[in-house]
């Protein structure tokens, strides 16, 4: 059957993309340009799988070619022409073979490839069940980034009375972190029977997910001028530090009003650097979101949007169900809130890479 026209026409495009880059490398203006070089550089590792399939099929094209003439000859003895048949009958294997390494070179998201992810864990409806929801989510995330041997820094935390979270936000860092955790973000529902409920009756209650890209120096510029930093006193448990120095930061972002506050860390400059994490996260969280929206057919094609809004999945305590919506399949719920979430994750890769497939 061959691989489809409009396949091979993107992977050339890829190709010629790499040929131009590697050409502005050797660009002795490009390469002293302290921004620029490794934007290209970064481009550049991106498309050099897309490079080498289209140099290995143009291979293939030309032996095909070549047997091909062989067995149209009329002079050629049976020995080379039985040889040219098989050599041909290896290239039939070898283009199903490049079929499938050259779409899953084409699905690949740049994005893809980051290591390093902000996780936010918000409690939603519920009260203080809902903030113990939000504390158990944390913790099946750590059991999970245990188990990949993924680093976790914390960033910024506001607990509840209770023991759990109204907020918690968290770095991840670690070979494939976004390829899976970007399918957390959404509305995660649980459904349980509180411990303070005396009657023993079933409470649903929620939290929201948002998992971001962290942002590199390379991906967005932010100006200064565009940024109110504001310092002051933290509140609560902390020691004397939290009454007599103003630790506590509050960096505005102000064309877009995006807000953050960090005051876990006694030392101000702490403080502020974790802010700024946040807020560039956030900041290229919003531009990634404004080109997807601009790429509206190919944003359908995704395993779910990432909108914190979109319920995801459900906990079922009494019935120990883990249910993942997107893929109208159930899990042990025991087994999830463990860690083990890679029988989840790894079905909704496959799932979003046969949708990237279908739109290509």
């Amino acid at each position: 059957m061959g691989i489809a026209p409009a396949i091979v026409e993107k992977l050339r495009e890829r190709a010629r993309r790499y040929r131009e880059l590697v050409e502005l490398i050797s660009d002795p203006e490009v390469a002293s340009d302290p921004k620029r070089f490794p934007e290209i550089l970064r481009e550049q590792g991106q498309l050099e799988s897309a490079f080498q399939l289209s140099e290995r099929y143009d291979k293939l094209l030309s032996n095909r070619e070549e047997a091909g003439e062989l067995l149209g000859d009329p002079e050629v003895d049976k020995e080379m022409a039985d040889m040219a048949r098989e050599e041909l009958s290896q290239l039939e294997q070898e283009e199903v073979e490049l079929d499938d390494l050259i779409k899953s070179a084409l699905v690949s998201d740049a994005d893809l490839q980051r290591e390093k992810i902000i996780v936010e864990i918000r409690a939603g409806t519920g009260g203080d069940e809902a903030t113990l929801f939000a504390a158990d989510l944390l913790r099946m995330y750590q059991r999970f980034c245990e188990e990949k041997k993924w680093k976790i820094e914390f960033l910024s935390a506001k607990e509840s009375e209770v023991g759990g979270f109204k907020e918690i936000i968290l770095a991840v860092s670690g070979e494939n972190a976004w390829r899976y955790f970007r399918f957390e973000s959404g509305g995660h529902r649980v459904q349980r029977v509180p411990q303070t409920e005396s009657q023993g009756r079933i409470h649903t209650s929620a939290a929201t997910v948002a998992v971001l890209p962290e942002a590199e120096d390379v991906d967005l510029e932010i100006k200064n001028e565009d940024l109110r930093i504001d310092t002051m006193r933290a509140s609560g448990a902390g020691g004397q530090h939290v009454n007599k120095v103003e630790s506590a930061v509050r960096i505005t972002h102000l064309p877009t009003g995006t807000m953050v506050v960090c005051m876990d860390e006694k030392s101000q400059h702490k403080n502020r650097a974790r802010a700024m994490r946040v807020i560039r996260s956030r900041l290229f969280e919003m531009e990634r979101n404004r080109l997807h929206e601009e790429r509206a057919a190919e944003r359908r094609t995704q395993v779910g949007s990432g909108d914190r809004s979109e319920r995801i999945r459900t906990y079922n305590f009494p019935q120990n169900r883990c249910s993942d919506h997107r893929l109208g399949q159930n899990f042990s719920l025991e087994s999830v809130m463990a860690g083990r979430m890679g029988p989840i994750l790894e079905a909704l890769e496959a799932q979003d890479r046969e949708e990237r497939i279908k739109s290509l």
